[in-house]
């Protein structure tokens, strides 16, 4: 197929809107769109006829398909991403959808898990296909407060408690010869430098801290405090949550000869193995992104489409993503707006209990 943009200067005002006509059409109904149908909807009185010529130059142009023989047509993948890029008109978001998504981030809940969550579902509901939340890493979340405690000479455990709530608790090996007032010195070491902190930046400072303060702290204690480091390190508390809702919607909207591709789509996303391939869609820029069927690898399986938006911390850093997968003839105009303002939202709602 030729250059998009090189297509839409190339081809006249008939075949433009005929192109229009049929997509549009298409996307409303998921039927093929016939040329006498046509014929009582253009601008301009034209024969069946005349309307079947411009759609076969449109299919030679590898924008439209016939699926069955001498029915209407339907546009292909490339013609939807063109139809996308140079014909969807993008409409404001309505106002009830706006109050649907606003109830649901103003809910008086702390936990930002718990938030997310119903996020996935309003998402799911107002868009009728499924719906995928990335919830933020905790490496970039502050921390509020960090304690030790000893289990038995062999076992300690870590508390991490972030700013936004969340609790992480980890089993560790404890440095031998640990006593309740070493480890009460490590935690307070550790609360004094990690106040508004992420692990991350705590983790890069730390090392250099425990240098300069080594006279201020017993050998005990910092080994309490790099053990206690590396058991947050490695116990895989980076890992993002992928929050998936609304599978039944997409199963529901998809021909019965891709049940099984879809289904096998969502269990890879609950098994949790493309989760950094899902986020690497959104971090490629600001703003939605929309992929159509083969486009990214993550979902071409399906034969679906996805529409992405990476929301941002206060710091304008990419901590995760929203976004809805549905039919290739999902309602973009909609859809796109309602994804757009959701990720924004989520944003503001994660830095203001991050502050908190």
């Amino acid at each position: 197929m030729q250059n998009g943009s090189r297509l839409l200067t190339e081809m006249t005002d008939r075949s433009r809107e005929v192109f229009r006509r049929v997509v549009e059409g298409y996307l409303t109904t998921g039927e093929p769109v016939g040329s006498r149908t046509l014929t009582r909807t253009m601008t301009e009185q034209v024969s069946a006829a005349t309307i079947r010529n411009v759609m076969q130059d449109l299919e030679f142009l590898g924008l439209l398909d016939s699926p069955h023989v001498s029915a209407g047509r339907v546009p292909t993948q490339a013609g939807l991403r063109l139809f996308v890029d140079g014909f969807l008109e993008m409409g404001g978001l309505a106002a009830e959808d706006r109050e649907r998504i606003d109830a649901t981030l103003t809910q008086n809940d702390q936990d930002v898990a718990v938030l997310l969550d119903h996020v996935g579902s309003a998402l799911s509901a107002l868009t009728r296909g499924a719906s995928i939340v990335l919830a933020p890493k905790h490496e970039s979340a502050p921390i509020r407060h960090i304690e030790f405690v000893s289990l038995s000479p062999e076992r300690a455990l870590v508390v991490l408690v972030f700013a936004d709530g969340q609790v992480e608790n980890r089993l560790f090996l404890p440095p031998p010869g640990q006593t309740p007032s070493s480890m009460r010195e490590a935690a307070n070491f550790l609360n004094a430098m990690a106040e508004g902190k992420s692990l991350e930046e705590l983790r890069r400072s730390i090392g250099a801290e425990i240098v300069q303060r080594r006279q201020e702290i017993d050998s005990l204690a910092r080994e309490l405090v790099e053990s206690g480091l590396a058991v947050w390190e490695n116990a895989g508390l980076s890992s993002e949550r992928l929050i998936v809702r609304g599978r039944s919607n997409l199963l529901e909207a998809t021909n019965e000869a891709d049940v099984d591709r879809v289904r096998t789509l969502f269990d890879d996303l609950e098994r949790k193995r493309d989760i950094a391939e899902f986020l690497e869609l959104a971090d490629e820029g600001d703003g939605v992104r929309i992929f159509i069927g083969s486009e990214n690898k993550l979902f071409s399986l399906s034969g679906s489409s996805l529409v992405v938006s990476p929301y941002m911390n206060a710091e304008r850093k990419i901590i995760g993503a929203v976004g809805v997968i549905g039919p290739t003839r999902l309602n973009y105009g909609r859809v796109v707006p309602i994804v757009d303002y959701t990720a924004q939202l989520v944003g503001r709602m994660v830095s203001d209990r991050g502050r908190g």
